[in-house]
């Protein structure tokens, strides 16, 4: 009996530790500062008025600087709730 008890918190532990690790590999899609979701290609950037107005070039850059890319503003929306968004392009030259 404390057999099956142990190997059954054990397994427990097991499966919950798991779907932790699962939950948070999606955490590398979270950026450097707050809000901001992306991929190699792009992303966007949540409106908040308490973020400087030059801060969102920065982040952006900042993000598509892991792929060694160079980062282009697309559209910027001064309302909150509403996105900043950007995509990230190859530097001159640069061929993948």
């Amino acid at each position: 009996m404390r057999r099956d008890r142990a190997a059954f918190v054990v397994a427990l532990a097991l499966a919950l530790s798991c779907a932790t690790g699962a939950a948070l590999a999606g955490a590398v899609f979270l950026g450097p500062g707050p809000g901001l979701t992306g991929n190699d290609t792009g992303g966007i950037i949540a409106y908040t008025p308490a973020l400087e107005h030059g801060v969102y070039r920065k982040m952006a850059a900042a993000w598509c600087a892991r792929w060694s890319r160079l980062s282009y503003v697309t559209s910027v929306h001064r309302q909150y709730g509403d996105y900043v968004s950007f995509v990230c392009i190859d530097r001159p030259g640069m061929i993948h």
